[in-house]
């Protein structure tokens, strides 16, 4: 669930298995992330009674985002990386904080706020103008190697 993009197998199960153990669903994020995604009757639906959920109900759920044949599991994350290293770091990396404040933001003031502050951060960057440029020329991005 923390994960930023899910891809699944038609063979998907799932559930909130320590219910049926005697413990809490509530473990590791369920109760944060469940709930945010599909809304709170069906969190509770799962998280409460432990039911197995499959591919085609965590499509229909948005729990994934799309459901690959296991063979091509692989090939489609890789072309999802792929479409991200297109992005510059920073504004992958913005993205990212932005759309996990905005979940729990305090209201659309708040997340505008917060993308503004990004926009900014990215368009004094130096990947920007590489960005801009790629996307004129119609190649790939080839964004500068910076040390963590």
């Amino acid at each position: 669930l923390a994960s930023d993009v899910r891809i699944a197998t038609p063979t998907l199960k799932m559930n909130a298995a320590f219910i049926r153990i005697g413990l809490s669903a509530c473990d590791i994020g369920v109760s944060y992330f469940l709930p945010r995604m599909v809304g709170s009757s069906v969190a509770a639906e799962y998280m409460l009674t432990g039911r197995f959920m499959g591919a085609d109900r965590a499509l229909q759920l948005g729990l994934i985002s799309r459901i690959v044949d296991p063979g091509a599991l692989e090939a489609e994350a890789r072309d999802f990386a792929a479409d991200m290293l297109h992005a510059t770091p920073l504004g992958l990396r913005l993205t990212k904080e932005a759309l996990n404040y905005a979940i729990d933001a305090q209201g659309l003031e708040a997340a505008i706020a917060m993308e503004d502050r990004n926009q900014i951060l990215c368009a004094q960057d130096g990947d920007f103008a590489e960005g801009v440029r790629a996307f004129l020329e119609k190649r790939k991005p080839v964004y500068a190697v910076r040390e963590s």
